[in-house]
């Protein structure tokens, strides 16, 4: 049995298929009230025009789970309800028109409870996500191992697919997720080589955006090579916003998702005789509403431009006080340092005509 991206069984959530041959999927979670459905619609549209495919909402009491029917009358975004504990909080949900619920059915409560949830979503062709935390893992596993480990993960969620399927349920993504990326990365490859089912990738507790990018690029990236893993989130202590960045731009690197511009700059040397830094930051900042499938360099000097970015569709390259506007290596012509960011972004405009 293997989960190799490839290979697992497909889900739906809403309209978005997750697992087998879908395009793996960007996830994030809105941090409003779920009761406050005027705040929380307004966070789900952001995150959609940010690139969202899948947001997932608190459910932590009644009040947040009866507002789920009024929310998804708001938006069409694939909703998941992520529950802790409460049964009936997962029944009203399906009830609403909840996409995906994520909870653990080993922490709901007797088998007909969770017989009960998942009739509930197989009546409604509602995916269950078992969520599986390296910081909740059940005191007779910590006890069996010692300690948080890949095996402990597993063997966690082995248990709570054991509860659906003995019910004839088996619409399931499973996520174990730790905070630390050696240990994350382990437990997915070992969730591979166990499980037929969609992976929901993720390393937790990454902390804010500058750590926490690059601690879920290395652990989410690793993943993701080795062609493990169906959907993803990033999680920063940021705007969900910036997770939905964050996630995009790893499966972009990772070959995975294509669409919007990719910006190669190199990095600052003596040779430099112009504000690089300022100059790639700005044509960053500018490049973000571009919805192109285009290469973008900024290179620093002559010699790195415009032939190490020849590959490149469009380009500055420096000199002193000065620099090259090429496309495709190209030269187009010379323009002063402070015009530069103005003619490269003048061109590609152009050419979106």
């Amino acid at each position: 049995m293997s989960c190799k991206r490839e290979y697992t069984k497909k889900i739906k959530v809403g309209g978005t298929e997750i697992g087998g041959d879908a395009p793996v999927t960007v996830q994030s979670m809105c941090n409003t009230k779920t009761w406050d459905v005027e705040a929380t619609v307004s966070q789900i549209e952001r995150l959609r025009a940010a690139g969202c495919d899948i947001v997932r909402i608190a459910v932590p009491d009644m009040r947040s789970a009866k507002a789920v029917a009024v929310i998804r009358e708001r938006t069409d975004v694939p909703l998941v309800a992520d529950i802790h504990f409460d049964w009936r909080l997962a029944l009203t949900c399906a009830a609403g028109g909840i996409d995906k619920i994520r909870i653990n059915p080993g922490n709901i409560g007797s088998a007909d409870k969770v017989e009960a949830v998942a009739k509930a979503c197989a009546d409604r062709n509602i995916p269950i996500r078992i969520g599986v935390n390296a910081g909740s893992l059940e005191k007779e596993l910590l006890e069996k191992y010692g300690s948080p480990c890949a095996e402990a993960l597993v063997e966690s969620a082995e248990g709570h697919v054991r509860l659906l399927e003995q019910v004839g349920f088996s619409d399931i993504c499973i996520s174990m997720k730790a905070s630390s990326v050696p240990l994350t990365v382990e437990a997915y490859r070992l969730a591979a080589e166990r499980f037929p089912y969609p992976l929901h990738v993720g390393i937790t507790e990454t902390g804010t955006e500058y750590n926490g990018v690059i601690r879920s690029a290395v652990g989410i990236g690793t993943i993701l090579s080795e062609g493990i893993g169906n959907t993803i989130r990033v999680s920063l202590t940021a705007d969900p916003e910036r997770e939905v960045k964050a996630g995009l731009e790893i499966l972009r690197a990772a070959g995975l998702r294509k669409g919007g511009p990719r910006l190669v700059a190199c990095p600052t040397c003596g040779r430099t005789e112009i504000d690089l830094i300022s100059l790639a930051s700005e044509v960053e900042r500018r490049l973000a509403d571009i919805d192109r499938d285009i290469t973008v360099a900024v290179m620093g000097c002559v010699v790195n431009g415009p032939g190490e970015a020849r590959e490149a569709d469009y380009g500055v390259a420096g000199g002193r006080g000065k620099g090259l506007l090429f496309k495709k290596g190209q030269v187009l012509g010379t323009f002063p340092a402070d015009q530069l960011c103005d003619a490269l972004i003048g061109l590609i405009r152009k050419d979106e005509e």
